[in-house]
């Protein structure tokens, strides 16, 4: 019990793992076994520390973190060095054929990597061979899911995530730029209502929306009703577009939504998706929100709000 000494608050600044991140892997995966306190506080030891290093060392790797939780420490060394001497190599390209799967993989890794070159470059061989619509929908969206998986499960961290939200943005704003739309095409607002703070999801609907002719306004993550509805006034939008990502169970956003409802003028269309998206069914159907289950499904919703305003303007 001697060597069982360190606070949780301790190890996660020696390891750079989140106090989270250590909980879900203790419980999760059996990663280490603290020892409590009679308060019932956990208490690391030396080598638990060092194992929590590893395993961080190789989850940003790349591994699963449920493969490699219940290995032996001296097995973990071995991958650990493994890895560094991959690290060391060059880097091979990715391949330059329409395998959208391996165009996924080098921007995992990029993003673990936190290296925004790799990154912007596997987003251009993408969509070099994939197209803009080929590229969102085969690989800027998976890679959505695909992070937001990592983030739920400890592999990723927050930081992770904005380096890619903002990778992403960058790219996808150049990316769109040749598109928009003639001067009279219908307007977009896009966003996430506040306590919604993930925002990928956003950005590939606006990049969606803009490839489609519409013109979008962007305003980014976890902004409140009023403000939402303000800049869909004042841009004289046709629809207002919601990501719904994370959390699943936020109480306050029932009300959000609802208020969002309330101050839009009655024609402008509301239109929800995001993997949250069925937590909040309920409210969604209540305020007559229209729900899009998937990109296609938001592509054909699109197209299909076009109609009505090519006969009439809307006017507020």
């Amino acid at each position: 019990m001697a060597s069982v000494q360190h606070s949780i608050k301790l190890v996660a600044l020696r390891t750079g793992l989140s106090a989270h991140v250590i909980r879900i892997w203790e419980k999760r995966y059996g990663a280490v076994e603290p020892e409590r306190t009679d308060t019932n506080r956990r208490l690391y030891s030396r080598e638990q520390i060092e194992r929590l290093a590893l395993l961080r060392e190789l989850t940003q790797g790349g591994q699963s973190i449920g493969q490699v939780a219940k290995l032996p420490t001296p097995k973990l060394r071995h991958l650990v060095a493994e890895l560094v001497g991959a690290n060391r190599r060059a880097v091979r390209p990715l391949p330059r054929g329409p395998a959208s799967g391996l165009f996924l993989e080098g921007c995992v890794a990029a993003v673990k990597a936190l290296d925004s070159v790799a990154l912007d470059e596997a987003l251009k061989r993408a969509a070099t061979a994939l197209g803009a619509q080929g590229l969102l929908q085969r690989v800027v969206a998976p890679l959505a899911q695909t992070i937001g998986d990592l983030w739920r499960d400890g592999t990723l961290t927050a930081a992770h995530e904005h380096f890619a939200s903002a990778a992403i943005r960058v790219f996808l704003g150049q990316a769109t730029r040749p598109f928009g739309g003639t001067e009279n095409a219908p307007v977009l607002v896009v966003a996430t209502p506040a306590g919604q703070v993930h925002e990928l999801g956003a950005l590939i609907v606006g990049a969606m929306a803009a490839n489609l002719g519409w013109h979008v306004t962007y305003l980014g993550a976890s902004l409140p009703a009023a403000e939402i509805a303000g800049a869909a006034k004042q841009n004289r939008a046709h629809a207002v577009a919601l990501s719904l990502v994370y959390p699943e169970d936020d109480p306050g956003l029932e009300g959000e939504l609802t208020r969002l409802r309330e101050l839009l003028p009655p024609e402008v269309v509301l239109l929800t998706g995001g993997r949250a998206m069925p937590a909040y069914l309920n409210v969604i159907k209540k305020i007559g929100a229209v729900q899009t289950k998937d990109l296609s499904d938001l592509s054909a919703t699109l197209d299909d709000l076009r109609k009505p305003a090519k006969k009439k303007k809307t006017r507020f």
